[in-house]
């Protein structure tokens, strides 16, 4: 496996793992016991030192916005999150992990694959704008791509469509790349697609790898990294309603009393970094510089910018209404697998009349469900959506992703 240091870098804590090691961060302890977020902070109360049990609730502090939320919950470097996959790479193959030629990355959305390996230094494949190819036309087309040296997809899912005549493009591929035949390259995919392939093509072997999930430690480690400017400068973060910390991350000689709010929420999203950064970002508070001044309390302080944190039963998270139907999840479930579809593409691969999917996005956009990048006119499930949607889509009996 890759070396100690590769893997404690704070960009890819845990490192890239087989994909049959994943599993779901554990929840912590006290919310296993009392089941509520809120009967976890009483407990923690307890242990809160004399000089802060006049805490006073800040609940009512506005949410951070613009700028200010940039600076504390910034979007992690593409560019430095390509460099670890690489170096972690390299290491399996020194070690001996990894035999093909071609590495597969299999990872859940928004976790920052796809926009890393579009930072590497290799060719970047693009998909044909006609992915209705077939099978001569498909070989044809890779024969050309893969004729130029070194080159790596971003994201599988662009190449091709959950329809009779949109197979053949990644069918190829998988048999080139089974027999060695697809030269030097890395791929990205969303655990979605892998997730249909495996189905359609029970006999797949290309020894995919993955992110670790990150456990309330790792995202603790991470947030703190991505808010200090990469270490550079130290972060404060509180809850606002009993003082207790949630960064910085705690060191060895650490006597302050941390809330397990890092822990739920690595739960919460399935230790999935990028919908745990969008709740993070949902969850913080501002305060006035002035209001500490005036406030007469005394509180435990430390060097660098300070802000807050609002209980998770506080948030308010997109839902899919119970009355919604299965046109919705039908759409959704079709925007996960393909990560992302123009109208002309949903109505393609789902039947449905481009009336009604106008109106159903439309109604899902409202919803905080699904989001529009207006450069590429694509419809994708959000990150503060993700979750809602994947427990919508189990419910009602389609086939999830595997994390």
């Amino acid at each position: 496996m890759a070396n100690d240091v590769v893997e404690d870098h704070p960009y890819l804590p845990g490192g890239l793992i087989a994909l049959d090691q994943w599993k779901t961060p554990e929840t912590s302890v006290q919310k296993t016991i009392r089941g509520a977020f809120r009967d976890i902070l009483d407990q923690l109360r307890a242990g809160i030192s004399p000089e802060e049990q006049a805490f006073q609730s800040l609940d009512d502090l506005p949410m951070l916005s613009g700028d200010r939320l940039k600076e504390f919950a910034p979007e992690p470097d593409a560019a430095l999150l390509a460099q670890v996959l690489v170096d972690q790479f390299d290491q399996l193959h020194r070690d001996g992990a990894c035999h093909r030629e071609v590495n597969f990355v299999v990872a859940p959305p928004f976790s920052g694959v796809k926009e890393a390996l579009r930072c590497l230094s290799r060719r970047v494949l693009t998909p044909p704008d006609n992915l209705l190819m077939t099978e001569q036309d498909a070989g044809a087309w890779w024969d050309e791509q893969l004729s130029g040296g070194d080159w790596v997809i971003p994201e599988l899912a662009d190449f091709w469509l959950r329809h009779p005549g949109g197979l053949n493009l990644l069918r190829e591929l998988f048999a080139r790349i089974a027999l060695d035949h697809a030269g030097n390259g890395m791929v990205g995919c969303s655990s979605w697609c892998w997730q249909f392939w495996r189905q359609y093509s029970p006999e797949l072997s290309l020894a995919p790898y993955t992110l670790a999930p990150l456990t309330g430690e790792q995202l603790t480690r991470w947030l703190d990294y991505l808010a200090s400017g990469q270490g550079e400068q130290q972060v404060t973060a509180r809850m606002t309603r009993d003082g207790l910390y949630v960064l910085p991350a705690p060191g060895q000689d650490s006597d302050l009393k941390y809330s397990s709010f890092n822990q739920d929420l690595a739960t919460l999203a399935r230790g999935n970094r990028g919908v745990a950064l969008a709740i993070w970002q949902r969850t913080l508070r501002a305060r006035p510089e002035k209001d500490d001044e005036d406030s007469g309390k005394e509180v435990v302080r430390l060097a660098g910018r300070r802000c807050w944190v609002a209980p998770l039963d506080q948030i308010s998270l997109p839902s899919v209404p119970a009355s919604a139907g299965r046109q919705p999840s039908h759409i959704l479930h079709a925007l996960l697998l393909h990560d992302g579809l123009d109208t002309e593409q949903v109505a393609l691969v789902t039947g449905l009349q481009k009336q009604d999917i106008a109106l159903t996005l439309d109604r899902l956009i409202r919803s905080e469900l699904v989001g529009r990048a207006p450069e590429l006119d694509v419809y994708r499930v959000t990150p503060l959506g993700y979750s809602a949607v994947r427990k919508n889509l189990q419910a009602r009996g389609y086939p999830v992703d595997g994390f």
